[in-house]
């Protein structure tokens, strides 16, 4: 996975996730959950969505690193995504 495959599916899951969030007013190191009001379910949704789409195991102790997106697109593509 490209890192702009990685930045298109994370706009596609989140898009589902919270369609009123806006992935493009996010900093890349700014942290999704601040930047865009989700909760904690959301959250777990966006990361529920990226495994259902990947087919990546995302153990929990991995979660900060898909905390913000420039963290997701690293994680993503050098997982195996």
């Amino acid at each position: 996975m490209t890192d702009d495959d990685a930045r298109d599916l994370i706009r596609t899951v989140l898009g589902e996730v919270a369609p009123e969030a806006d992935l493009d007013s996010v900093g890349p190191d700014e942290t999704m959950q601040e930047a865009l009001d989700l909760d904690s379910i959301d959250f777990l949704n966006f990361v529920t969505g990226l495994h259902e789409r990947t087919g990546l195991e995302i153990p929990e102790r991995d979660y900060p690193e898909l905390s913000t997106v420039e963290g997701c697109v690293r994680y993503l593509t050098t997982s195996g995504g």
